[in-house]
């Protein structure tokens, strides 16, 4: 069985007192046994975050970092920067990282590698964007954007990634994929990881990030390839995404 994986990404939101609400909200909850919960704060907010979620199940994650160790990167970030502060995963390749900061395959691929040479775990994160959809280019970008990063990788270390399925025209915009959708694209991956491993297929967490909510989550969760979700809007708020968590129980 693979466990459930709920990670709420704040992107370049949040503050000190919204960290102290999710402390508090999560602190005695009632939720499913095999869950893990990820909340994804922007840099500056992850030493409180790790004194306010110490008592909770929230494990903490951070938005990217610097394929470098050290050095003269002013406003990057390490992995080994981000181990200090008890961070366990780390997203790589977001749709806005690679749109915004022109991110491509080789620097996310050199991201993930740096998170797995520290010991973090990384979201792999893929997606077509609308155009590429319409063009009926979904299968073709998405494996394109995995096989890069997975066919790359040793054995031992493809078993550390999961993967996040954004589709970049739902992001942000209230439109989701359908479950139907979100789920051709998930078997289509968990496909080509059999090309690596059956084990590996099997194994392999996959995540749906297209404006997930408290309301389509359930839908969205129970198909078969869908394991979890990496929540944007909707994880800055304490009872939706405790609503998310719940659904994947």
């Amino acid at each position: 069985m693979r466990t459930p994986l709920i990670a709420g990404n704040w992107k370049m939101n949040g503050s000190t007192a919204l960290i102290n609400d999710f402390g508090s909200a999560f602190a005695d909850v009632s939720l499913p046994e095999a869950l893990e919960i990820v909340v994804i704060p922007p840099f500056p907010y992850l030493e409180a975050a790790r004194q306010s979620f110490r008592n909770t199940p929230l494990q903490l994650g951070a938005q990217t970092l610097n394929p470098n160790g050290s050095g003269a990167h002013t406003g990057e970030v390490s992995g080994r920067m981000l181990q200090e502060f008890d961070v366990t995963y780390v997203l790589v390749g977001h749709s806005e990282r690679r749109e915004l900061y022109r991110e491509n395959d080789e620097q996310v691929f050199d991201r993930l590698l740096a998170a797995l040479h520290v010991g973090l775990k990384p979201i792999l994160c893929v997606g077509e964007s609308l155009a590429e959809r319409d063009a009926g280019q979904t299968m073709d970008v998405v494996l394109r954007q995995v096989g890069y990063a997975m066919a790359r990788l040793e054995p031992e270390q493809r078993q550390q990634v999961v993967i996040a399925y954004e589709p970049v025209w739902a992001i942000g915009t209230g439109r989701t994929a359908t479950p139907e959708q979100a789920q051709e694209v998930m078997a289509g991956i968990r496909a080509y990881q059999a090309g690596f491993s059956a084990t590996l297929a099997e194994q392999l967490r996959l995540l749906y990030g297209g404006s997930m909510n408290a309301k389509n989550a359930a839908e969205l969760l129970a198909q078969p390839d869908i394991d979890g979700g990496l929540v944007g809007g909707a994880s800055l708020k304490t009872d939706d995404f405790y609503a998310i968590c719940q659904s994947a129980g």
